[in-house]
């Protein structure tokens, strides 16, 4: 039976911490590197209802694309986060591990697997900060560029989005009759890219978290953005993660059990 040390290092192989920005705190967020794992849950974000659902399934571990610290705590509150789940993750024995922004930049990470849910044709062409990571073997980047395939209007691609990511609703910037067929996409929040975007020469842009002088800049250049969300661009972090890990390790024949979160909702809703 692995190690949490040992699923940490396989995590590593498909996305490279050495990759992850400088402000992030992917890695191991709590727990013991020696302990065995049999059972892992997959989950977008660390919260007390998945470790509960980690608790009550049997795991071992819960992997999560977001992490459970970023800012340094100046205490620990068992009543409240992230207190509460380092509590039940000391409790009940479930290490929790994070792939953020290494994963974010990776090839085939979450960009890529965007690209590919979205039908967009990328080559590892990056939006920013592309370079060679000895240390990871990589190419390293933020956000991919590249061609939607087609020519379409900029409502059609909205539709698009929707149905590809399951999502009922984005937000776009320009005009829906537009057409376009050249894009920049960026998962998470990718309103720091915009100048990057707007310099790219591309059509539209696809990210989430998009704010009002942004979109204003978008539209000033007469260029048009398809904001899904932070939630509707990351969410297919957990079936990235459960396809790469599965793949690993049936080749390591490890007989680990890969559960998925599949409760967890857009924490902004519509009236």
């Amino acid at each position: 039976m692995p190690t949490v040390k040992q699923i940490i290092d396989i995590v590593d192989e498909i996305a490279p911490f050495s990759l992850a920005e400088s402000w992030d705190n992917s890695g191991l967020q709590t727990g013991d590197p020696g302990w065995q794992v049999s059972k892992i849950l997959i989950a977008l974000d660390v919260t007390e209802k998945t470790l509960s659902e980690a608790e009550t399934l049997g795991c071992d571990m819960l992997i999560t694309h977001h992490p459970l610290i970023i800012s340094p705590e100046k205490k620990i509150d068992f009543s409240r986060m992230p207190g509460a789940a380092i509590l039940i993750s000391a409790g009940s024995r479930i290490a929790v591990v994070s792939a953020h922004t290494n994963l974010d930049k990776a090839q085939g990470g979450l960009n890529d697997y965007l690209a590919q849910k979205l039908g967009i044709i990328c080559n590892n062409v990056f939006l920013a900060d592309a370079i060679q990571n000895e240390s990871a073997g990589q190419i390293q980047g933020l956000g991919r560029i590249g061609r939607l395939g087609g020519t379409m209007t900029l409502e059609q691609l909205a539709c698009r989005i929707k149905k590809k990511l399951g999502i009922p609703r984005v937000r776009i910037i320009g005009n829906p009759g537009k057409m376009v067929s050249t894009t920049a996409l960026c998962s998470g929040s990718g309103g720091s890219l915009t100048t990057q975007f707007l310099a790219s020469g591309m059509d539209v842009y696809i990210t989430g978290d998009l704010k009002y002088h942004e979109a204003r800049d978008i539209e000033a250049y007469g260029k048009s953005a398809v904001d899904v969300g932070h939630f509707g661009s990351e969410s297919i972090a957990v079936e990235l993660l459960k396809k790469r890990l599965g793949r690993i390790f049936e080749a390591e024949k490890y007989e680990i059990v890969i559960h998925t979160y599949d409760q967890e909702q857009d924490p902004f809703l519509t009236i």
